[in-house]
């Protein structure tokens, strides 16, 4: 099911409207507005312009904007216009595609740029005879004339009558959208889109996998596999066994010093009482002999 179907389906249908089209579109200019509540916002979602009349007569026509949060959020309806609200519809660029374009309301003017210039051709066109058909309808109730008087497609617009309602003017649109509905521009801005909204598509099933490998790829430079975290800690294991062993002959040989330099300073303390000694004895000796020449 593409978008406008869902869209249909889950906004439009439980509503007893008709959906004529619906454009996926983002603002050209942001709004002022506090920038701290702005700061946080994360844009999650999906904005679509939507074109309705409803089942009921008199049919209205209005424009939604509808959003499409990503995930598993539903569609959501944010905003209603209807046309007697619009005033202004500007093409922006009368001698070329674009996708810019701007809403003009009674409160507020609206910016838009659409995802292509054929989606925003493609609504330009469908809002142009939409419009028409429903300021016709009005005229008509309010002025009943013969099938004479009334207007054709494409014929001069009459002057307005001094009560009539302010009509909606479009301005800045290339001539080509303001013809048949059913024209071959309309087959070729749906073939446009269609084959866009592919593009987009592949391109968006071609990038999942260089993404999904990007994420594989950081997250094994961040966090190393299962072998390469048991090798690692195996040389740590290795290399703490080696430190606290060298550590232990360390010790052992501090040790074996310690013992050595106490049986030297034992072994010199002994030589030097001995050396004393004997040469204590040495002096008795002599006196001993001197004693006894003197006495011959």
């Amino acid at each position: 099911m593409n978008i406008q179907s869902a869209i249909s389906r889950e906004i439009f249908v439980p509503r007893d409207e008709k959906l004529l089209v619906a454009i996926e579109v983002r603002r050209r200019m942001k709004r002022k507005g506090l920038s701290f509540l702005n700061a946080g916002r994360k844009r999650d979602y999906l904005t679509y312009l939507c074109l309705s009349v409803t089942n009921s007569r008199p049919a209205q026509v209005l424009i939604t904007k509808v959003k499409k949060y990503r995930g598993t959020r539903p569609l959501a309806k944010r905003s209603q216009w209807s046309v007697e609200q619009l005033r202004q519809v500007n093409g922006i660029n009368p001698d070329k595609d674009t996708p810019e374009f701007d809403l003009v309301f009674d409160r507020t003017t609206d910016q838009w740029v659409a995802s292509s210039a054929a989606e925003k051709c493609m609504f330009v066109q469908v809002l142009y005879h939409a419009c028409q058909n429903y300021w016709e309808a009005k005229l008509a109730q309010a002025n009943p004339a013969s099938p004479a008087d009334q207007k054709t497609p494409g014929a001069p617009e009459n002057k307005k009558s001094p009560g009539a309602p302010s009509q909606t003017s479009f301005v800045n649109c290339q001539q080509k959208l303001m013809g048949d509905a059913c024209s071959v521009n309309m087959v070729i801005y749906r073939c446009k889109i269609f084959l866009n909204r592919m593009k987009n598509s592949m391109t968006a099933n071609q990038g999942q996998p260089q993404r999904e490998a990007a994420v594989k790829a950081s997250r094994s430079r961040s966090s190393p596999s299962p072998p390469a975290v048991r090798k690692m800690g195996n040389v740590m294991r290795r290399a703490s066994q080696v430190l606290s062993e060298r550590g232990e002959r360390l010790m052992r040989a501090d040790d074996k010093t310690s013992h050595l330099l106490h049986g030297a300073k034992q072994f010199a303390e002994a030589a030097q009482k001995v050396s004393y000694s004997d040469l204590h004895e040495t002096e008795l000796h002599i006196v001993m002999n001197n004693q006894a020449v003197k006495q011959m």
